[in-house]
């Protein structure tokens, strides 16, 4: 067992988790609630939030995957990519747009589990 990638793995179920609960509560719930967004982008909104919600899924199983059985190294290397564009994104996105990331920390979730995925690929 690669132990760097199951450690990727339970990382990503719990970002999974955070996201699910705990972002559910904090983002989902008001997206929903708010009478001043149109219907359309209030529900495509909403609709990209639970493809956030599969593909946060979707990594931790590549990751638990790849770190049970080596020859499906590539669903690790995709879930590092992944993890790597999410991160850039979290990272750059709160500066570009004038924001904390006390307000936007979800780049700096995937910072190490990326790390992780790269050290565990190597």
């Amino acid at each position: 067992m690669n132990v760097l990638l199951m450690i990727a793995a339970a990382l990503s179920g719990l970002t999974f988790l955070i996201h699910t609960f705990l972002g559910g509560r904090e983002i989902a719930v008001p997206l929903l609630r708010a009478p001043d967004l149109e219907p359309v982008p209030k529900y495509v909104s909403y609709y990209c939030w639970h493809i956030a919600t599969i593909v946060l899924a979707a990594m931790a199983a590549m990751y638990g995957l790849a770190a049970l059985y080596p020859q499906s190294w590539e669903l690790g290397w995709m879930a590092t990519g992944l993890a790597l564009a999410f991160c850039f994104l979290g990272l750059a996105l709160p500066p570009l747009k004038k924001q904390s990331y006390k307000a936007m920390p979800q780049g700096w979730l995937f910072l190490p589990i990326a790390l992780l995925g790269i050290a565990g690929g190597v």
